[in-house]
């Protein structure tokens, strides 16, 4: 689809989805997602995230259900991305104390003697924001050091963000897919440690490392399932990605679980970062990348091309993947923040935002009644979307909610 003639939801039904099978890899498992969760649940002030229902929205839109998983209390940096950073990090720092997770808590890695026992180590890596100051936080904590390379367009206030959590940020003159390979030149270059959520060749374990770490969020959504009362369990799952390493982690989870061999999965993107639109287009079972400037407002989710490990997943399990403009995000930061009835407000992000405001759009608007059809969204859905992000830009989140900034007939990028 030409980026220049796209409507502004386009959806793409995944061809390569094999309906029967239950197969992930095995750094998804269940097994694996206990070890990450008991490592988070060492870290200081560790509490689930929470899951939101919001029954006046679901009225509103003509759905059974709608919850939202609330990733901006996530340990104070109003994002979800620690979880797989500080989980790398401490896998890191073990291996090279020839110890295993399971016998180290967060906070003996952050002593003194093991400090004395490694050297100083610095931590690398590239990001839109929250992984790196994610990354940022983990390493202050850890005693060691953070480079951080951030792409061009990059606001001031992300900027800073990771300043203040200890680390040195440079924005570059690329895009964020020139971040990450400068990242790894440079760690080359000077014996720097990577720490990105994306692989490639030669560089697999510390991206498998983060996926596991970003299940702990799925694990916290399952329990909370459970215990709410008048909960069914969800019909569809609305997943934004990026690189798609968060999607890839959460559904690996959800199928590892076998939570509903029934449940639908809409893989959520902007246009101009529409890698998994483009990958499942493709349908040759390979990942493709989206070329040209990324600019959108969903500044986590800029990024043209796809970690190969969570494509694997992703075109395996995943049953549709959708492109929209960015006023489909800025409206579902909207509905967030001003919610009818007695639903909650939350304050969620542009990347966090977006999987409801996809369900609103599709919902309300008869434009959209072929592709809601086409997803089986009717008054039975139980509708599962990640807010990943709270207002991490604090400017342009005041823009769209308090100025009205990025309607349909307007842009707004960074």
């Amino acid at each position: 689809m030409d980026k220049r003639n796209q409507p502004p939801i386009y959806v793409v039904k995944n061809k390569r989805k094999n309906s029967e099978s239950s197969r992930i890899p095995t750094y998804l498992t269940t097994i694996e997602s206990r070890f990450a969760k008991a490592f988070h649940q060492s870290l200081a002030n560790y509490e689930p995230t929470p899951l939101v229902t919001l029954p006046a929205l679901a009225r509103e839109l003509g759905v059974g259900q709608v919850l939202v998983k609330d990733e901006s209390e996530r340990f104070g940096l109003n994002a979800f991305k620690v979880l797989g950073a500080s989980y790398a990090m401490a896998r890191f720092l073990c291996e090279k104390l020839g110890k295993s997770t399971e016998d180290m808590t967060f906070e003996a890695l952050c002593s003194q003697e093991v400090k004395e026992r490694i050297g100083e180590v610095t931590f690398v890596t590239a990001t839109d924001g929250n992984h790196g100051r994610a990354v940022a936080w983990a390493a202050k904590a850890l005693g060691q050091h953070a480079v951080v390379y951030l792409p061009k367009g990059s606001t001031q206030q992300r900027v800073d963000a990771i300043r203040e959590a200890g680390a040195e940020a440079h924005v570059i003159h690329g895009n964020y897919d020139e971040a990450v390979r400068l990242s790894e030149q440079m760690a080359k270059e000077r014996g720097w440690q990577v720490i990105q959520d994306t692989a490639w060749e030669g560089y697999t374990t510390i991206p498998m490392w983060i996926m596991q770490g970003y299940t702990t969020m799925a694990a916290e959504a399952m329990e909370q399932l459970s215990a709410l009362t008048d909960a069914k369990q969800p019909t569809h799952l609305f997943l934004q990605a990026g690189v798609g390493s968060m999607a890839a982690a959460v559904l690996g989870h959800f199928v590892a679980a076998q939570v509903n061999k029934d449940l639908t999965t809409v893989i959520v993107e902007p246009h101009s970062a529409n890698c998994m639109v483009l990958s499942a287009e493709e349908n040759d079972g390979q990942p493709h990348t989206a070329t040209g400037e990324l600019g959108t407002i969903m500044a986590g989710l800029a990024c043209g091309e796809p970690n190969p490990m969570a494509w694997e997943i992703l075109q395996e399990h995943a049953d549709f993947f959708v492109s929209c403009a960015d006023y489909v995000a800025a409206n579902g930061m909207r509905i967030l923040a001003a919610p009818i009835g007695t639903d909650p407000s939350i304050v969620s992000g542009e990347s966090g935002a977006v999987g409801v405001g996809l369900l609103a759009a599709l919902m309300s608007k008869p434009m959209y009644h072929q592709q809601r059809e086409q997803l089986g969204l009717d008054e039975n859905s139980v509708v599962l979307c990640f807010s990943t992000e709270g207002d991490t830009d604090r400017d342009i989140y005041k823009r769209i909610i308090w100025e009205g900034a990025c309607r349909e007939e307007e842009g707004l990028t960074k």
